[in-house]
């Protein structure tokens, strides 16, 4: 990496300008990097799992209040070499910590080690916490911290032996928007939804379905989108007790993005399931995230589904053996969505699965594929956009 590279999260002397990175679930990097640059952000880089990024205090604000794709947004305080302990407590030490935790603030030690000569996780965090009190105690004169203010969580992380030391501006991951209190059994995180939402493009006239809905998220997540209405508009976020970002920040960005949204658009979003539990849970979400005009659902069995006659989008994470129903159901199931639905020119079709069987199961090859996790789990984002398409 060529030297310490301390205190990275400056682009200069002050803080008018900081460093970013924001971890994203595998294969959504490249659209979480798109949404960066539309926001304004500066020196946008995808990584694997992460999207680097540099800009002011408003574009910190900015990026959680709005960021669909990403899990959290931190401030990248700097990154080095390690190879022993002595290392990674010198050059931790060396961070200017007192830039951003104050003399009361908590600052809890969190992390990861992979592929790495630092393969203790409790030793790591035990010495960066206490090479981050040696720093401060320093600079503040104090030699005991309460902790009892403003949590600032310091996550680190060592991989092949190269350190990254960042303050969680997020708290709660960014996919907690706030509306799903309660959740089905196999609930599909909103980070993922939305980046499924992003592929199959949602647009203000869309009209949506997913016969599958469980607990809505797909059909609020394309709602949100549809309107332009920030995913974090309604939650509070750690950076915001933090002492050195003023308030205003905040003020202004929510003013912003509220600002944003579109009101009275054409987008219809319509879930079934076969569960009524589910369906409940739809509409009850739907209206916590204030998209309820959009949003319908209803009992239904994919037997019974039928495609409209004019133009449709459908977007669906079906169960699957992993999640719900063993494998050979699943697959009994892929059948039945196969021939429910119509391959018609105006249909487009965007199925989730693990089941490398599922286009043979379905009975159609994919115009297209896209690796994403659901989890821990690889799936297959299998697109059908070419219908009635010469090819």
């Amino acid at each position: 990496m060529g030297g310490p590279g301390l205190g990275t999260a400056f682009c200069g002397d002050n803080m008018e300008k900081l460093k970013y990175f924001a971890p994203c679930i595998f294969g959504t990097e490249g659209i979480a990097a798109d949404e960066f640059r539309r926001m304004g952000c500066e020196e946008v880089e995808a990584q694997n799992g992460r999207v680097n990024f540099s800009g002011s205090l408003d574009i910190l604000a900015r990026a959680n209040i709005n960021s669909r794709f990403s899990e959290r947004i931190l401030i990248n305080l700097g990154s080095f070499r390690a190879e022993t302990f002595t290392e990674l407590f010198d050059n931790t030490k060396k961070i200017p910590f007192e830039n951003f935790i104050g003399q009361e603030d908590a600052f809890p030690v969190v992390g990861s080690t992979l592929s790495s000569k630092l393969h203790s996780l409790p030793d790591c965090q035990s010495i960066i916490k206490k090479a981050i009190v040696t720093r401060l105690s320093e600079k503040y004169g104090i030699s005991w911290f309460k902790e009892t203010g403003s949590v600032c969580r310091i996550r680190f992380s060592v991989l092949n032996d190269v350190v990254t030391i960042g303050l969680d501006t997020s708290g709660e991951g960014l996919h907690k928007r706030g509306y799903r209190r309660n959740s089905n059994d196999a609930p599909l995180k909103e980070t993922l939804a939305a980046a499924m939402c992003d592929t199959a493009r949602i647009y203000p006239d869309t009209k949506l379905f997913d016969p599958f809905c469980g607990s809505g998220t797909i059909l609020i997540e394309a709602a949100l989108m549809a309107t332009k209405h920030a995913p974090g508009l309604a939650r509070s976020f750690s950076a915001e007790k933090f002492g050195f970002i003023p308030n205003i920040v905040w003020q202004n960005e929510r003013a912003r993005a509220r600002d944003n949204i579109l009101q009275n658009v054409d987008f219809e979003a319509q879930g079934f399931d076969i569960d009524p539990a589910c369906v409940e849970l739809t509409l009850a979400n739907a209206k916590k995230a204030g998209v309820e005009k959009y949003v319908k659902a209803a009992v239904g069995d994919i037997k019974d589904f039928k495609t409209p006659d004019d133009r449709m989008l459908l977007i669906t994470n079906p169960p699957y053996g992993e999640r719900l129903l063993d494998v050979k159901a699943a697959e009994e199931l892929y059948g039945v969505m196969g021939k429910r639905f119509d391959m018609a020119p105006g249909k487009k079709y965007f199925i989730i699965s693990p089941d490398d069987d599922f286009e043979k199961c379905f009975g159609k090859e994919a115009d297209k594929r896209r690796k994403l996790y659901n989890g821990m789990i690889k799936c297959q984002l299998y697109m059908y956009f070419k219908n009635g398409v010469k090819k």
